[in-house]
Formats: C-alpha cells, structure tokens, sequence
C-alpha cells in the first residue's frame, strides 16, 4: 500500500525559505531572516504568507535546540516536541523582538500595520469659464503636523506610561442594566487619557504642543484647475492632510462644484446656448455676434434662403469644451433657436404674407361646404391651469359621492345578496 509521496527533505526546507546552507552560522541565520523579513512585510506590499514561513524558519533555525532537532528528526518531529505545531510565537512579534519595533509603523503598534488618518475632503467652486481656460487657485489650510520638539512623543523624556485607568487601551467598558436580567456593555474612548492609552505628567509635558504630539500648521496649496475637468472632479494633495503619531498621514481631496453660467450650458464635452429670432429672421435669414469664454467674437449666420423652425438646432465643431488631457480636442457647440412670433398682425400685413406664403388650406374650402360648419371660437389656455383644475374637479366629486354613500337610511352600506 503506498502512501502520498514525501515532501522534499523535511529537514532542508528551513535552510531554503532563508537561502541559505545547513552549515550556516548563527549570524548568517540573522543576516538572512533580516534582508527577507523586511523585503516580505506585508506593511511593505509583501505577501503575509510568505512572510509567516520566513518567521517560522527563523523561529526554529536561531534556536540551537530547536536547530539541532530539526537537522536530525526533520520538521514532523519538531513539531511532535513543540505539541503538534500552529501554537508558535505571531511572525510579527518575531519580527519585533528582532528590530525592536516594526520599522514601518513607528515601533508603537507591535509590528501591526499603521492605522491611516482620515482624508480631509473641500469642496472647490469653479466657474464654466475656469473649466474651459483652465486655472488654479491658492488656498490657505490649517493641518495639525507632528511636534518638531518631542518628535510625537508629547513628553520632554520621550516616554509616555501606559493608563493605568485603561491600561493601555485607549478604551473602557461600561455595564449598565437596562432590565430584569438583561444588561449592555458600551466601550468608549477612556476619559483619563482621551482615548490615546497614554498619560503623560504635567511636568513632562512638551512645551511646545503641550502634550498633544501635534501643532498646527498653516499651508497654502496650488490647486491647478486643468482644461475640460469636469463638475464633481475630485484632484488630490496625497498625505496632506492632519499629521498623528502612528499613521499614515490621508490626503487633502479637492471635489469641484460647477457654478452655473448665464449664457452657456454644459453637457460632457459639448456646449448649449439659447437664441431667439424674430419671425422675419427665422423666415429671411439672420446673423449675430456669439462673444466665446476665450474673447473670440463668433459670427452666426443662416444660409441664403435657409427657412428656421422652432425648437431646432444647429452645431459648430470644435467650439465646445475642450477635452481633459487633451485640450487641442473639443467638443460641439449647440444652438437651440426659439422662434418669436407676433401677437397681432394689421390687415396689409396680412395681405403682405398671403401675397408671398403657400395658400391657407381655407381657401381650398367652397362656399357651400363652408354654408354647413358650424362656427366657432377659439380661447387661450395654460395647459397647466387647466390640468389643476380638473385635478381639484375630480377630488371634489370622489369628496361628494362619500357624502352620497353617508346619507342612505340607517347608515347601510351598498351590499348585494345571492339569491338563497
């Protein structure tokens, strides 16, 4: 009966994960856990894996005991004398009684990965005007920074014991009942230390910050609005947000906030703008002066001849918004015409429009078929109005058939029996 096949010699897989020989002394063993260790921290991007067995082989290869088990027994028999193995000392606490503190996160977190601060987030009003040219604009921002005096540490000894209300936590639990048998645990930050596992005299206090680790510091940032950036755009300052011992420093995030403009509208990469025209331009032609966000003066014209419809549109190229990161490409510039008519017109106006328009399909009708239409008058309406008050029409009528219902003999609602 065959078992699965050995793994490779169970007491060479140690000297391999270290690359190094089975000869090797104490101070390559060190040497060579040191360069790895550090290339494979997680808080450096390495792989966490990777980084438990290099610790593991440490464990075992900087013991002489455990070394010499390992070199005669194989890793099984180790693992026998060690009870069965997966009990053994956190990678992480290996790496930090070798370093004496995780270089990564300041030597106070036990080799943890660094809490990141929080990003500071500003909204930035542009207008259309900065969107299209492009610009930037300096802005003042208090931060809180790390004490230059005490390096963070809020003392002048540098040493900061632990609270003994919270020993060390940062945190307390309550217990309250909120009845018969029943109680809630709440956990909030420790009032002695205000959450920071920390006191520190008052006579130890550093000067400068006043035990706080952090001062304020006041900064003035260049924030470049780019070409054709859009509204709700965010543009980021990374790590300039407030400074606290043992994290990552967030970022300062920008989010841009579009103002409206008078005249031109934006939809992605193309520009709207409104025009009225007269009757007689929508009918014979017009043209105008269109001033452009740049100070280019525009000339719109129509075609010779060209007839305008209400509620059309027409497109130049390459006169809208500029393209992000491509500013040499633009978008189209719409026109929406509206067209203004007359309220009233004179009798020879009449005459003069009927003399050059297409004939009125009236005059298509004989006078005996016009003999036998009834005639009619026509009135202005707002459509609006006019929905609202069949709305409160409706509503008033479902309101008087209730009354309807509430009046019948002896309060007797509408029933229908089957026959027995």
């Amino acid at each position: 009966m065959f078992g699965r096949a050995p793994k490779k010699s169970d007491s060479s897989r140690y000297y391999e994960i270290l690359g190094i020989s089975n000869n090797a002394s104490q101070e390559d063993v060190k040497k060579a856990y040191k360069k790895l260790a550090i290339k494979a921290h997680p808080d450096k991007g390495g792989d966490p894996e990777k980084f438990k067995e290099i610790g593991e082989a440490y464990q075992v290869l900087a013991d002489p005991e455990k070394r010499e088990i390992y070199d005669q027994y194989g890793e099984d028999a180790l693992k026998e004398g060690m009870g069965g193995g997966g009990g053994g000392p956190d990678p992480f606490d290996i790496f930090q009684s070798f370093f004496g503190g995780s270089p990564f996160s300041g030597g106070s977190s036990r080799g943890r990965r660094q809490r990141r601060g929080e990003d500071v987030v500003h909204p930035l009003k542009v207008s259309l005007d900065d969107l299209y040219l492009g610009t930037s604009k300096k802005l003042s921002l208090s931060r809180n920074v790390i004490c230059s005096k005490c390096s963070g540490k809020g003392s002048k000894s540098g040493v900061a014991p632990s609270c003994v209300a919270c020993q060390g936590t940062g945190m307390k639990v309550s217990i309250r009942q909120i009845g018969p048998g029943m109680i809630q645990q709440m956990q909030h930050p420790c009032n002695e230390c205000k959450g920071t596992g920390e006191t520190i005299s008052d006579r130890d206090r550093c000067p400068l910050c006043k035990g706080e680790k952090v001062v304020q510091e006041k900064k003035v940032l260049e924030v470049v609005v780019e070409k054709g950036m859009q509204n709700g755009q965010k543009i980021t300052f990374p790590g300039e947000a407030d400074e606290a011992p043992d994290t990552i420093t967030g970022d300062i995030v920008f989010v841009l906030q579009q103002k409206e403009h008078p005249k031109f509208r934006r939809k992605g990469e193309d520009l709207f703008v409104e025009h009225n025209l007269s009757l007689t331009e929508a009918l014979c032609g017009f043209q105008f002066v269109l001033t452009h966000f740049d100070g280019r003066q525009l000339l719109i014209k129509s075609n010779p001849g060209e007839v305008v419809k209400p509620d059309s549109y027409k497109a130049i190229n390459d006169e809208g918004m500029p393209m992000y990161q491509r500013p040499f490409m633009k978008g189209k510039l719409y026109i929406h015409f509206t067209v203004e008519f007359p309220d009233s017109l004179n009798p020879d106006q009449v005459k003069a429009f009927e003399a050059v328009l297409p004939a009125k399909l009236s005059s298509q009708l004989t006078e005996m078929e016009l003999d036998e239409c009834e005639e009619t008058t026509l009135h202005d309406v707002n459509m609006e109005e006019e929905s609202r008050r069949k709305k409160q029409q409706a509503q008033q009528e479902a309101y008087e058939d209730d009354d309807d219902d509430d009046d019948m003999p002896g309060g007797a609602q509408r029933v229908q029996c089957a026959q027995q």
